[in-house]
């Protein structure tokens, strides 16, 4: 009978660490399934500043004539892709086209040194969407051999009711890079996709602030 009572406890002590032991692997493969969920999911973010609903607005650019020397293009692909966005999310009852924005800076270059309210009503707008491009480069100075792209720079609106022409309503900062892993150099991804990406990158983040969007979680940018 003692000898039945002990095998009986002991394969109920092995039926039980078995069970244990089960227990921690199915909770890691849950918990396992759960991070690659996610990973793989997204979250909806709110706007930072909302207020361009019903109200017309411009985007316009500024950038040093460095940067424009270098990338002759990218003050028109932004000032064009972040009205875009913005008209097709944001809400807002009219956009001045980029072409005419563009036109306006090209015929008028004292514009920098106008209070953005004033600038707001000689473009007939509510809205000014000021992007201070500050940083984009592609490599390090020095270094053409291998990228480290980075776009920084801040994004500013100014309402055109302000009783202050020169106070801004809205300014937050937007910093991205590309690529994603140190060492990479012109013979492994060409340079047209490099700038493509930076700039879209740059965009799409400063685009983001305006209107309820989603983001990948696994995003790197």
């Amino acid at each position: 009978m003692m000898n039945t009572h002990l095998r009986t406890l002991a394969g109920l002590s092995l039926a039980a660490s078995l069970l244990l032991l089960g227990g921690c692997k199915i909770g890691q493969l849950i918990g396992g399934m759960a991070g690659s969920a996610q990973r793989q999911g997204s979250t909806e973010f709110k706007p930072k500043y909302a207020k361009l609903q019903d109200k017309s607005f411009a985007v316009i650019v500024a950038a040093d004539r460095s940067i424009q020397s270098e990338y002759p293009s990218v003050v028109t692909i932004i000032t064009a892709e972040m009205s875009k966005r913005l008209a097709e999310n944001a809400g807002s009852n009219g956009v001045l086209p980029a072409a005419e924005v563009l036109r306006y800076q090209s015929q008028h270059p004292g514009w920098v040194a106008k209070p953005l309210g004033d600038l707001a009503k000689t473009l007939g707008v509510d809205r000014v969407v000021y992007v201070d491009l500050q940083d984009f480069s592609m490599t390090d100075p020095g270094n053409p051999y291998v990228y480290n792209g980075v776009a920084s720079g801040v994004i500013h609106v100014a309402e055109v009711e302000s009783e202050v022409a020169s106070e801004f309503a809205f300014g937050e900062r937007v910093s991205v890079k590309f690529p994603d892993m140190s060492g990479m150099s012109p013979t492994q991804i060409p340079r047209d996709q490099v700038f493509s990406e930076l700039t879209r990158r740059f965009i799409e983040r400063s685009a983001w602030m305006f209107y309820q969007h989603e983001e990948p979680n696994a995003i790197k940018y």
